[in-house]
């Protein structure tokens, strides 16, 4: 309840403005001259002090001067946003005021709101808080300030002041305050008295003020709630969700915390320490190292005006939908989308008639089903090429295969990181017979293309108009190339014209031929190599070099799986997808069984392919051997998917995104930090997809800390009792939205 105003309160009031105006008037003035000084650490300064100071000493100074510089832009323009007036228990009295950005110097008593002093501002009267000193002190007085510079001097609008004694209050104007007080004196005539009296009275509101909404964009909310104040000062490693309805500032705390965690002098030691071993690791600074998701454009929009007000830098490059992301990291990081140079698995289709209800109604159950039947496909794989190997004529051949054999034998069901780790050992011998074998092999055709060549030094030539003719007609689908044993190292880098293609398609060609003829199958009369082996005729390999060296390159097949096992499991993923959809499509599981072509994907599928090469790349990233020795041989295949990871993970509007979206969203959070924050409202999913419940994104995180603030900031009463009314008709989630106390919340009928 407010308490009236008396002359008491009044006379405290107005010294309370005198002494504000005056306080922000001299910091604004503080502020100013160092702008003006001119004088910042910039490298040239630097350069002429002391050549030999390194560059990154002078990056690092030159980042600090401008930061500097922009904490003093923020302050002349709003020099405070709270003054706090606190006791001690030996009954000391201190007065600090809490600006937005860093403190100029020279103030002792004012703080930055990310530093723990900060958190003094959100606090009810009367509550007890520990400074980092140690001392208890307790909030006697609060004011919420709105700093506002007119020409002849500063003033503070719709200021909400209150203490034990009094208040909250609204001030329209802290100028106009003072202006009555001075007036007094002169007006001797009763009528000037009265009016002067009421113009005071109109000048100080009971309660606090609610602030109309005139543009649509995010409400400016310059100090939390008490509520939201602890969530955003929680440390850096924690994975939170805030949820709540329309207004609750969930966003503003979302943005709030991201400027105070990327802020290094307001971590705590062992996160500084760890940040900047992670910076060192990945070579980005940890300013630059956050990405923050959003459903649509317009609300990207919306965000980096927020983000400009709390003076935290936000490009393009950090607010992404995650429908540009997505595509991305499918085409240029991971090669699942097809590109125009050729490679890729897929082909984007936004409208594809391809998911079945179930996809969409359980996306945790189908992801479930299809990364536990990609695994299993993986490791059978190699006990096919072990089993292989094992069976092979050669002793060293036979002796690897035994040992590979073993080795999968030994690894437990599901544990890749494991078996990896094991087959590393083995890694350079599998290569030395690779190489060996291929050399060997090569040998062989290469003796076959020069008896050709003798007898016809135009062979090559004639080989490569059949090559051009066959390029322009060839318009077959991938997949009736797909022969599981061919080279994969040749293909990347292969000319395309001219002799050099005409050699390369040759030996492809009489491989595949080899090949064939080992394993007793045909090769494809319609394929590329089919129609070169036509072509060619007896100008191949004897029957019997034939059958020698399709052994040979079989055996070497099953030895490439164990070259870079980690590469081909990560790379393979596309491609069991695909197997996957093709064996679950005709029982009607997850998948429509007709209308689509093999080589079109669905963004929602896209994201269960992108989610498994991520999880499955985390899950040993996350091993501290694996990232200790991710340079070496084994592991080195990780090096790329470990620059796409973030120190800080932020997504608005969370509910709006699939279990398997925001999985894969979190999958981007580094490792060593594992820092995502994201916020949302069940009631306001837009997407048919939208994670639906509190278990759905335990699934993304088994420890994810949700939170939920009722506290509804921008909602008039009248709509907040329409918004209850509508949630209750749709059978929606129940919510405790209050509105604030003291506040009239008393607006016009919202329909």
């Amino acid at each position: 309840m407010t308490q009236s105003l008396n002359d008491e309160s009044r006379k405290h009031i107005e010294q309370v403005a005198g002494e504000a105006l005056a306080q922000l008037e001299s910091i604004a003035e503080t502020a100013k001259s160092k702008l003006h000084d001119g004088w910042t650490l910039g490298s040239d300064a630097l350069a002429s002090i002391n050549t030999m100071t390194s560059s990154s000493t002078i990056q690092r100074l030159d980042q600090i001067s401008q930061a500097n510089r922009e904490s003093y832009q923020v302050l002349v323009a709003e020099p405070a946003i709270a003054r706090v007036v606190v006791v001690d228990e030996e009954g000391e009295e201190k007065t600090y005021y809490i600006c937005r950005t860093t403190p100029v110097s020279g103030f002792p008593n004012l703080a930055s709101y990310r530093a723990p002093v900060g958190r003094l501002a959100s606090l009810a009267i009367g509550a007890e808080f520990t400074l980092p000193n140690g001392t208890v002190v307790e909030v006697l007085e609060r004011a919420q300030l709105r700093p506002n510079a007119l020409a002849d001097g500063w003033d503070s609008r719709d200021t909400v002041v209150e203490a034990e004694h009094f208040g909250p209050f609204t001030i329209e104007s802290l100028r106009a305050l003072l202006t009555e007080v001075a007036g007094e004196e002169v007006t001797e005539d009763i009528l000037g008295q009265l009016l002067a009296e009421e113009t005071v009275k109109a000048n100080i509101i009971d309660g606090v003020r609610r602030s109309v909404i005139t543009k649509m964009g995010l409400r400016d909310q310059p100090i939390l709630d008490q509520y939201q104040d602890e969530i955003f000062r929680l440390p850096l490693d924690k994975r939170l969700l805030i949820l709540g309805p329309p207004g609750t500032g969930k966003t503003t705390t979302l943005i709030r915390r991201l400027g105070q965690k990327l802020d290094m002098a307001f971590l705590e030691e062992g996160e500084q320490r760890l940040v900047e071993t992670v910076s060192s690791v990945q070579g980005i600074a940890h300013a630059n190292s956050w990405l923050m998701f959003t459903p649509t454009e317009l609300l990207k929009q919306y965000l980096k005006e927020a983000f400009a007000r709390e003076g935290v830098p936000a490009s393009d490059l950090r607010i992404r939908t995650w429908h540009d992301y997505r595509r991305e990291l499918a085409r240029n990081a991971f090669g699942v989308l097809r590109t125009a140079s050729g490679g890729g698995t897929f082909v984007l289709k936004d409208g594809l008639a391809s998911l079945s209800e179930a996809a969409l109604e359980r996306p945790i159950q189908w992801f479930d089903d299809f990364d536990t039947w990609q695994r299993k496909a993986y490791v059978q794989e190699l006990h096919d090429a072990a089993t292989q190997l094992h069976e092979a004529k050669t002793p060293e051949v036979l002796s690897l295969g035994a040992r590979l054999q073993d080795i999968l034998s030994r690894a437990a069901d599901g544990a890749l990181a494991a078996m990896f780790g094991s087959l590393a050992v083995e890694i350079a011998k599998v290569q030395a017979l690779v190489s060996s074998l291929k050399e060997g092999s090569d040998a062989k055709i290469k003796a076959a293309l020069n008896l050709q060549l003798n007898r016809n030094r135009a062979f090559l030539d004639e080989l490569a108009r059949v090559i051009d003719s066959l390029q322009q007609a060839q318009a077959t689908d991938a997949d009736d190339q797909d022969d599981p044993d061919a080279d994969e190292e040749e293909d990347a880098t292969a000319p395309h014209t001219g002799r050099a293609a005409a050699l390369n398609a040759y030996m492809q060609a009489v491989r595949a031929q080899a090949r064939a003829a080992a394993s007793k199958r045909t090769v494809s009369k319609a394929s590329r190599n089919g129609k070169i082996i036509e072509w060619l005729g007896d100008r191949g390999l004897t029957e019997a070099d034939r059958a020698e060296v399709g052994a040979s390159l079989l055996v070497q097949a099953s030895a490439r799986r164990f070259v870079n096992p980690i590469k081909r499991y990560l790379d393979g993923i596309p491609k069991r997808y695909r197997a996957f959809r093709r064996e679950r499509q005709p029982a009607n599981t997850w998948y429509r069984h007709e209308g689509f072509e093999a080589r079109d994907i669905h963004p929602l599928e896209l994201d269960i392919v992108l989610l498994a090469i991520l999880r499955a790349a985390g899950d040993l990233i996350s091993r501290p051997n694996v990232l200790r020795d991710i340079d070496s041989p084994a592991w080195s295949s990780l090096q790329p998917i470990l620059g796409h990871y973030r120190n800080q993970i932020l997504v608005d509007e969370a509910t709006d995104f699939s279990p398997i979206q925001l999985a894969s969203m979190a999958a981007l959070a580094h490792p060593r930090l594992r820092s995502f924050f994201a916020c949302g409202d069940f009631n306001q999913r837009l997407t048919t997809w939208g994670a639906r419940s509190a278990d759905d994104l335990k699934w993304v995180f088994a420890d994810f800390d949700i939170k939920e603030i009722t506290v509804s900031y921008r909602q008039s009463k009248q709509l907040n009792d329409l918004a209850r009314a509508m949630i209750r008709a749709v059978g929606g989630t129940e919510q405790d939205a209050s509105l604030p106390a003291h506040m009239d919340s008393v607006g016009v009928a919202p329909a």
